[in-house]
């Protein structure tokens, strides 16, 4: 039976290199069958086992009209629940425990009907061989923290009227490519503050809308007490940080990003989680292995933050659970995975080689890869349409091929090789070294069958200690020279390359595209949230869009530019075709002349080399004219070339090719549509 499956998976089939660990891909894919199977005799089915959410934490029996809580710690030897309800005495109820190590209480509503409510703040106390120690309901799904004494506690949320969510029948199979605006909703405004929910809703959205982008990806959405974490340190799984609004709010964001056409992914964090032992998961029961690994394997050694122990059952219903909730509760549309690298091997992909011996058998976290496949097995059962993305920057093997091949199940992986490639290039190289082979070589450097996310900056370049890319290219002179007054080489050089590093990047990378917020028009400055080190500044904790709303500066062309685009790519789905047909490598005057579906596009790189009647093939004869010019004077560009010519292929009798003869002007890419 086994050797009859091994040959059924695709993934090895396909793969000539994936040949010699066929057994072992088939092992992966047999791990992952005897758990689900093992779910499904115990729980019915995937789905029912992640509906731990709706057993767990507070939740209103109409028939005995009251409030129950339940909990699960093991090891726990004693659980009172406490809060405003009961004037916070800590020992007055205790939770009686029932099997497997959970526990319940319930509060009838003759008695408590006015004493616990909506907003009610509430804590458990927690007795085991650890002492006694306050913490907060682990499914609990709001957090917030007292202004004078700063400290956490959970808050019941059962407002009197659910959230109306009518008319939304958004549908993410409506959008045909994925332009993925990555952002964080506490420094999406001007103001040196946090923002919300509803101003983003309000005022950011329409932009997002406006600027041809249709996914949203939120990051920091899971609440995080520490805001400098960038919500990658998170406590409460199950609650919206409290810090941008209510969950009412958050439902309200995605409702009018649904109303607009626009989907919303989570940046979800189920990679690690945060070592605080008051306000999150660690320690809860008094043990250290609860819902992470014992001893030392359960602290990331370089995250300073805890390590789930995914082969255990509860850990496993915990997470898959946390996925329903936010699809369910919050109709989200996807997930971006956060760290899955680290998931994936005990070493966190901290190492120097990468091979079949370390993809397949060297230190593999069989049990994280289990669990990623059983997420991405619900998610898609729940939601068939929804998206999920990795982070991974290792290429492990069939990462994003369907489960049934021996796959994990994503639908799309980051390619992170592409921003660490333009950080490189930019520090490490002066603008006449670019090599564009190297440079078509990175962009084409993916399997067929994997669905790539391209971009060229995340918020990972954007944090304090590293550069956005304009600033790399414009340094202190983004500050004091982008008037459209202004004359600067530096400028001028910075705008140019930042609109051909997209172009190429979109244009060549993948099947998808993201951004940064602020990104697009060349935000200035860094990343850096209020810390003691900065004095707690929000000077660079918010984006400050008057800067393209001005007319009078420069930044106005680049977010032109940037619409324009994604307006290019949406119109002639440029994402159907998987990859670019190479025309033409220039080497001596670094261009590159390649076709994605009926288009073709010509990047110049070169410093100073623009070349009159500059000759390259094209695969068909006729009459073409310029659909996007980087250096059109509208994106602040020269306009050295005249956008309103139609080319005519003539015909090379020595070789047998069509060929158009065009202005090949320096630092500028432009890209041609047949029209007959």
């Amino acid at each position: 039976m086994k050797e009859k499956r091994i040959k059924q998976l695709a993934l090895a089939q396909n793969d000539p290199w994936l040949k010699p660990v066929t057994a072992e891909i088939a092992a992966r894919y047999e791990r992952y069958q005897d758990t689900l199977r093992e779910i499904e005799q115990n729980w019915e089915s995937l789905n029912e086992f992640a509906n731990a959410y709706t057993w767990y934490g507070f939740h209103y029996d109409r028939q005995r009209k009251g409030w129950y809580y339940r909990e699960w710690a093991p090891k726990a030897q004693d659980l009172y629940l406490f809060g405003d309800f009961n004037d916070w005495q800590r020992y007055s109820h205790r939770l009686t425990p029932l099997k497997n190590g959970q526990w319940e209480i319930f509060l009838p509503d003759e008695q408590y009907k006015d004493r616990f409510t909506h907003q009610s703040r509430v804590k458990v106390m927690v007795h085991s061989d650890a002492g006694w120690h306050e913490k907060i309901p682990a499914y609990i799904h709001r957090v917030v923290q007292d202004v004078a004494s700063l400290d956490f506690s959970g808050q019941h949320w059962a407002p009197p009227r659910p959230f109306d969510w009518e008319g939304d029948r958004f549908d993410i199979r409506q959008l045909n490519e994925l332009l993925i605006y990555e952002c964080h909703v506490g420094m999406a405004q001007e103001r040196e503050a946090v923002g919300t929910f509803i101003e983003f809703a309000d005022y950011i959205i329409p932009y997002i809308k406006n600027s041809g982008y249709n996914t949203i990806q939120l990051m920091a959405i899971a609440e995080h007490p520490y805001y400098g974490s960038f919500g990658y340190h998170v406590t409460n799984f199950f609650a919206v940080s409290s810090r941008f609004g209510t969950p009412e709010e958050l439902k309200y964001l995605i409702h009018k990003a649904h109303e607009q056409g626009i989907a919303v992914l989570m940046d979800l964090v189920h990679s690690h989680s945060a070592k605080n032992t008051h306000e999150g998961l660690n320690q809860f029961d008094g043990s250290d292995d609860q819902y992470f690994h014992p001893g030392e394997r359960g602290n990331h050694p370089h995250w300073d933050s805890k390590c789930f122990n995914y082969g255990k059952r509860e850990v496993l219903q915990f997470l898959l659970s946390n996925l329903k909730f936010w699809l369910r509760e919050y109709h989200f549309d996807g997930f971006r995975f956060d760290g899955v690298t680290s998931m994936m091997y005990f070493d966190h992909g901290y190492r120097e080689v990468w091979d079949l011996d370390g993809y397949f058998k060297d230190g593999v976290e069989w049990d994280a890869l289990t669990y990623l496949q059983l997420a991405n097995a619900l998610i898609h059962k729940i939601k068939p349409h929804a998206v999920t993305i990795a982070e991974d920057v290792t290429g492990m093997p069939g990462l994003c091929r369907p489960i049934r091949e021996g796959g994990i199940g994503f639908d799309y992986r980051l390619a992170m090789a592409i921003p660490d490639y333009w950080i490189k290039v930019l520090k490490e190289k002066k603008d006449e070294e670019w090599d564009i082979h190297e440079l078509w070589a990175l962009m084409s450097n993916r399997l067929p069958d994997v669905k790539t996310i391209a971009y060229c900056e995340s918020h990972d370049q954007a944090l304090v200690g590293d550069q956005t890319i304009a600033f790399r290219l414009m340094q202190s002179e983004i500050y004091f020279k982008m008037s459209k007054k202004d004359e600067s080489y530096v400028i001028d050089r910075g705008m140019a390359l930042h609109k051909l590093i997209r172009l190429i990047t979109i244009s060549l990378g993948g099947q998808a595209y993201l951004t940064f917020i602020g990104n697009e028009f060349g935000h200035p400055d860094w990343v850096d949230f209020p810390r003691e080190g900065n004095r707690w500044s929000y000077q660079h904790a918010r984006r400050q869009w008057s800067l393209i709303e001005n007319p009078d500066l420069k930044y106005r062309f680049l977010a032109a530019f940037d619409r324009k685009m994604l307006e290019l790519v949406t119109k002639h789905r440029l994402f159907d075709q998987g990859y670019g047909d190479q025309i033409n490598m220039d080497g001596e005057n670094q261009t590159i002349v390649f076709k994605r579906q009926e288009l073709i596009f010509i990047f110049n790189f070169h410093v100073s080399n623009s070349i009159p009647d500059y000759k390259f093939p094209v695969p068909e004869p006729g009459d073409y004219r310029i659909i996007l010019d980087t250096d059109d004077k509208e994106f602040g560009g020269h306009g050295r070339v005249d956008d309103k010519l139609v080319y005519t292929t003539m015909f090379n009798e020595e070789d047998q090719t069509h060929y158009l003869m065009i202005y090949n002007t320096n630092r500028t890419a432009l890209v041609f549509e047949r029209i007959n």
